[in-house]
C-alpha cells in the first residue's frame, strides 16, 4: 500500500504519523478503568487527563495560563510509550534508562512529521519533560493526579498490587502543590481517605518517631 497521497509529501508524512500513533491504543498502563473491567491504555489516559486540564482550570493558582498549550502537551507527552512502553511510576529500575528510551522514541515518532512540525512537537514534548514552565507544571500535576483518582475509585487496585505507601504517592504529586492550593488540599484528603479505607498503606512508624 502506498503511503504517498495526492502527490503531497507533507500530507503523506502527517498521515504516516497519525497512522503510527494509533499504536498508543495498545500500550497498557498499570491503572485500571474506574469500572475495574480492565487496564486502561495510554491513549485513554492522554484523553482523560486532557479533559482534567480543561475541567479543573479554575482551580489553578494562575487560571490565565495558556490552556491550549497545556492540552497540546498532554495529548503528545506519552506518544513515546509506543516505543518505550509505559514505565510504572514507582519502578525505580525502569527509570534508570527511561529518559534514553523515550528520547529515542521521540526522535523516531516526531521524525515522521514535516520538519517544522517535528521541531515544534519535540519542543513541546521537551517542555513537558523539563517541567519548568507553569503550563508544564500544571500539565504534570494533572498527569500525576489522574491515576490517584483512578486508584481511589477502584479501591486502590494498583496501589495494593504493588505495595505502594503514602510517601511514594506524595512525592509523585509534588507538582500539584506548586500549581493549585485547592487541588493540593484535595490530594491530601483523598490520600487520607484512602488510608482510612485500607486501600493505601500509610508509612511505617520508625523508632525515632
Amino acid at each position: 500500500m502506498s503511503d504517498q497521497w495526492i502527490n503531497n509529501e507533507r500530507l503523506s508524512g502527517q498521515i504516516s504519523f497519525l497512522v503510527e500513533i494509533d499504536k498508543l491504543k495498545s500500550v497498557l498502563r498499570k491503572t485500571f478503568l474506574i469500572d475495574k473491567s480492565r487496564l486502561e491504555n495510554t491513549a485513554e489516559h492522554s484523553w482523560h487527563v486532557s479533559l482534567l486540564a480543561v475541567v479543573l482550570l479554575e482551580h489553578a493558582n494562575d487560571p490565565s495560563l495558556n490552556l491550549n498549550h497545556v492540552i497540546r502537551m498532554l495529548l503528545l507527552h506519552d506518544l513515546v510509550e509506543i516505543d518505550a512502553g509505559d514505565t510504572f511510576a514507582y519502578d525505580t529500575q525502569g527509570y534508570l534508562d527511561k529518559e534514553e528510551r523515550e528520547n529515542a522514541a521521540a526522535r523516531r515518532l516526531f521524525g515522521l512529521l514535516p520538519e517544522d512540525q517535528r521541531g515544534e512537537w519535540m519542543e513541546l514534548w521537551r517542555e513537558f519533560e523539563d517541567g519548568v514552565t507553569y503550563e508544564a507544571k500544571y500539565a504534570a500535576a494533572l498527569d500525576r493526579l489522574h491515576p490517584v483518582i483512578h486508584n481511589y475509585y477502584t479501591g486502590g487496585v494498583s496501589w495494593k498490587n504493588n505495595g505502594i505507601v503514602k510517601s511514594q504517592v506524595l512525592k509523585r504529586l509534588e507538582p500539584v502543590r506548586e500549581v493549585s492550593d485547592t487541588l493540593w488540599k484535595f490530594t491530601l484528603e483523598i490520600l487520607q481517605r484512602s488510608i482510612a479505607q485500607g486501600i493505601l498503606l500509610d508509612d511505617p512508624v520508625t523508632e525515632e518517631e
